[in-house]
């Protein structure tokens, strides 16, 4: 850093990146299991890529968490949509991709993804 324009780029990215994560009852919530089991599934790619889709797309009131287990190891990665007003959605053995999806249609166009909930589980 050389210039104090970059020092400002870099603040504003940083504080750009912090209200990513912020936390409000007025605020679409998402929250991805990252427990043990969770990060061995691939709960990392998948939450860095509703960061990074939410960042791009210049999403406004939606934040992105991180909990410890969500209780079913064997669908992970798992992350629960608390949208305020609408039930929670439970979205189960995701993947980068279909956390981009995700975003889009459940965060923008306001559908939830069924074939990727807990419920669309076959048994």
């Amino acid at each position: 850093m050389k210039t104090l324009e970059e020092l400002m780029a870099l603040r504003e990215a940083a504080k750009a990146q912090m209200t990513t994560r912020d936390d409000s009852s007025e605020v679409t919530r998402i929250v991805v299991g990252m427990a043990t089991c969770g990060i061995a599934a691939g709960a990392r790619p998948v939450m860095n890529k509703f960061v990074e889709e939410i960042a791009k797309r210049g999403l406004k009131n939606v934040t992105v968490a991180q909990t410890g287990c969500i209780g079913m190891c064997q669908y992970e990665p798992i992350a629960e949509v608390l949208v305020p007003g609408e039930e929670k959605v439970t979205y189960v053995q995701l993947t980068d991709e279909k956390a981009a999806k995700i975003i889009l249609e459940h965060i923008v166009n306001g559908k939830p993804v069924a074939e990727y909930t807990v419920g669309a589980i076959k048994k």
